[in-house]
């Protein structure tokens, strides 16, 4: 496959998709941009505390 013809498929493939929401309903952008905020900023702190010089 070359990739004019997958460039092309994929244009056709978003302009189908682009005619439905995308979205679920019961997916909140603020909770799910929350849930990895706090899920970042705990990583970021198991992190520092595993990296203390001793």
């Amino acid at each position: 496959m070359s990739f004019p013809s997958t460039a092309a498929q994929l244009v056709t493939l978003a302009a189908e998709g682009g005619e439905h929401s995308g979205n679920h309903e019961s997916l909140s952008p603020y909770l799910t941009g929350g849930g990895a905020l706090f899920a970042l900023l705990l990583l970021l702190w198991i992190t520092t505390r595993f990296n203390r010089d001793r």
